[in-house]
């Protein structure tokens, strides 16, 4: 299991992948399973930090003998759009990332707890 708290801002994208990299190599996956997981990573704490409040914490959780690592990104739930960079992009210049993380993963899901938390995830298979 990795869990790491991210700032809520334009360097949490990159500053997951970055932390999330050795972690990946370490449980065994290869180039192409970390790559893809650290595709699915950035697109769900992107959307966190566009679409959510903080906080943003970052949680891996791998799986032997199910063969998948599962990617949870938890933000403080949904607040109203912020005026950033990617908010004021065009249309359509937004949308993809849930297409991203469906054609990668082969379950995605989000869940809310009483305190007004959600949780994103979504599974990957690394056998």
């Amino acid at each position: 299991m990795f869990d790491l708290p991210l700032e809520h801002g334009l360097t949490a994208p990159a500053a997951a992948r970055h932390a999330a990299r050795p972690v990946l190599v370490s449980w065994g996956l290869d180039e192409e399973q970390v790559y893809d997981t650290l595709l699915v990573i950035s697109e769900l704490v992107t959307n966190a930090v566009t679409h959510a409040a903080p906080p943003v914490v970052l949680h891996l959780h791998a799986t032997q003998e199910g063969g998948r690592v599962t990617v949870h990104v938890s933000d403080g739930g949904p607040q109203p759009a912020p005026v950033t960079w990617a908010a004021a992009r065009p249309e359509d210049e937004h949308g993809r990332g849930t297409l991203i993380v469906t054609a990668l993963t082969y379950d995605t899901g989000a869940e809310a707890d009483p305190d007004g938390l959600i949780d994103r995830w979504a599974d990957l298979t690394t056998a």
